[in-house]
């Protein structure tokens, strides 16, 4: 534990220089409030149920998102290793189309595969808290995918990212380190496109992402048979679960992403119970297909969704008018944050019949532009990303750009988006910068129109006591800032 003290105060003093010459000119919120809202321990309420839920407290986590339903799951090991649901919590905002994410600019919010690691959590983020959810991975890099700095936050605004409220995110945030402090290397997020269901697969059938959502929904599916996380790898630029050495070999199995996959099984207690569970998936899809299950348009122009809670909350509705709002997710207290980005409405862009991928969006602003990492953020030290820094600078307008036009069709019946309240504020440009995964390509230098930085005025304290306060070792403080 020494060793790690020695790291974390030559490394602060390397930071306390890099913010000197990066970050001089950013503005942030008091430090010591950035670290409160990082190490503020889970609420009594939350703590009492994984008590009672034989959930040891710093069991490992792992997090399930559903864009239709905007739903997000923390899921938490119980003492006896299986993962079970801990709470489901309302998204509060996510932008773009059911969907992967394409390319950069695209307002794609990511579906996939994704680990999280102690890195990667940014208790300085500009959306209250925030953790990066490593786009591009092993599998978007073997596709050709662009983009960065794809959230899970809060602030509920949305440009690419899952927005939560800084409620929700405080708490996420919370079980996500408290796992890394009982040991856990890493968490995975599994973001699907709705709950990979027979009838949903059904009623997306026209879709052209639909063998996309059928190879994540394996994954989902030996989740579900084995409520184990899956282990994720990638070959022929397609995911692959719980694979191992043939005949369990000693040697391990090695997959390269855009190679042919070698020679692998799948554990047969796993393998036995997925195909079950698939065999009985598909003949449900057939019965719903025979029996003409509506499908859904492909193309809403509705930008992203939102939860029907929070709708309930900006349209003032009871939130018993909605009939799909599980009854297990509760809307978190409080009014919702003043520039709040409700999905905006448009005219369909394309129907329930099959189609070959369009012609690409008119370019929205990215999830982020911004192009300095917080270095500061492994010890919670250091400011967010100047606006200056994250996009050329050019009036906020509070109106989006309108999809461009592609082939339309009629809308089938009861398909057609409700519209949403108008926007009352503006929403905060998206950036948010952390710490990148590794081997993950970084941004280029700084925009030119960036406003010069000034003497930084509180770097010199930081350089002068470089050395953090000596914490016990047995600390939570001193447990947490030795793993980051």
């Amino acid at each position: 534990m020494q060793r790690f003290y020695r790291l974390a105060r030559l490394s602060a003093a390397s930071i306390a220089l890099a913010l000197a010459t990066a970050l001089g000119g950013c503005e942030t919120d008091d430090l010591a409030q950035v670290g409160a809202r990082a190490l503020k321990p889970l609420p009594a309420a939350l703590a009492a149920e994984i008590d009672k839920r034989n959930m040891p407290r710093e069991s490992p986590i792992l997090v399930r998102i559903f864009k239709e339903e905007a739903e997000l799951e923390v899921w938490k090991q119980d003492a006896d290793g299986r993962f079970a649901l801990l709470k489901t919590y309302p998204i509060c905002r996510w932008s773009g189309e059911l969907g992967p994410k394409i390319k950069e600019g695209d307002r794609q919010a990511p579906e996939g595969f994704y680990t999280i690691t102690p890195g990667q959590m940014n208790p300085n983020s500009n959306y209250y808290l925030s953790f990066n959810l490593g786009f591009p991975n092993a599998y978007d890099k073997a596709n050709d995918r662009t983009g960065a700095f794809l959230m899970v936050h809060g602030d509920c605004s949305s440009a690419g990212c899952y927005a939560m409220t800084d409620e929700q995110i405080q708490e996420i945030y919370a079980l996500g380190r408290d796992s890394f402090l009982g040991g856990q290397k890493s968490f995975q997020v599994q973001a699907y496109p709705f709950r990979m269901t027979p009838l949903n697969m059904a009623r997306h059938r026209n879709s052209p992402y639909m063998a996309f959502w059928r190879m994540i929904k394996e994954g989902s599916d030996h989740f579900e048979v084995s409520r184990s996380e899956p282990h994720v790898d990638v070959c022929e630029k397609r995911y692959v679960f719980d694979a191992r050495a043939p005949g369990n070999a000693s040697t391990p199995v090695t997959f390269h992403p855009r190679d042919k996959c070698p020679a692998y099984e799948i554990p047969e207690a796993i393998a036995s119970a997925v195909k079950a569970k698939q065999a009985s998936d598909e003949r449900a899809f057939a019965e719903y297909v025979n029996k003409g299950a509506t499908t859904v348009a492909v193309k809403t122009g509705a930008d992203g969704g939102m939860h029907p809670l929070f709708l309930a909350k900006l349209q003032s509705k009871s939130v018993f008018d909605f009939q799909n709002a599980s009854r297990d997710v509760k809307a978190p207290s409080g009014p919702l944050p003043a520039n709040i980005n409700p999905p905006h409405t448009s005219e369909p862009e394309i129907t329930t019949a099959a189609f070959a991928p369009t012609s690409p969006r008119v370019v929205q602003p990215t999830e982020s532009t911004s192009t300095l990492q917080t270095i500061g953020s492994w010890f919670g030290i250091g400011g967010s990303q100047p606006a200056a820094t994250a996009a050329p600078a050019v009036a906020p307008t509070t109106a989006k750009t309108k999809p461009a036009p592609t082939q339309t069709a009629a809308v089938p019946s009861g398909a057609t988006p409700k519209p949403a309240p108008a926007l009352a504020s503006k929403p905060k440009p998206q950036t948010d910068v952390v710490q990148a995964p590794s081997g993950q390509a970084q941004s280029q230098a700084a925009s030119p129109q960036a406003a010069p930085l000034p003497a930084a005025k509180s770097i010199p304290d930081l350089i002068a006591g470089a050395s953090p306060p000596v914490m016990p070792s047995n600390s939570f403080e001193g447990r947490w800032s030795a793993i980051r």
